[in-house]
């Protein structure tokens, strides 16, 4: 693709948009259209577009292995972070209200954001594991 200037060009372009509007739609989740799935495969577009553009050598040194992979733990665990918290405050499992009792909505949306977030997380790294897997397993 080295000859394909264009191409290079574009996708250096667009790379940093893709990544806003993938954050955008993990944050804006729980008031609208998407969330955490939705914004963690679209943030993994932008850098499965940049492999497949710049070669996979290339999109592993802007996110190695060494990166990739603790993040696929670290969505679930705030996931899974956010429940046990509630539990913790006398609640059920994801309760929100509990994440802020002197004000329950504002205790929902944070509970629906940091679920959010951990999902996108998650889902995101694994996308970028399971294209850097199958990229390596293709090589020569």
């Amino acid at each position: 693709m080295k000859e394909q200037v264009l191409m290079r060009v574009m996708a250096q372009l667009l790379a940093p948009f893709i990544l806003l509007f993938g954050i955008y739609v993990i944050m804006h989740g729980e008031l609208g259209p998407g969330g955490g799935f939705q914004g963690g495969v679209i943030i993994a577009s932008a850098y499965i577009l940049y492999s497949l553009v710049f070669g996979s050598d290339a999109g592993e040194r802007v996110f190695p292995a060494r990166v990739s992979d603790p993040l696929n733990s670290l969505g679930v665990l705030l996931y899974a972070s956010v429940g046990v918290v509630a539990m913790v405050l006398g609640g059920a499992y994801l309760d929100y209200d509990l994440l802020n009792a002197a004000n329950p909505p504002a205790g929902q949306a944070l509970g629906i954001m940091l679920v959010e977030l951990g999902v996108g997380i998650t889902v995101s790294a694994v996308m970028v594991t399971l294209f850097n897997e199958l990229a390596r397993a293709k090589r020569p």
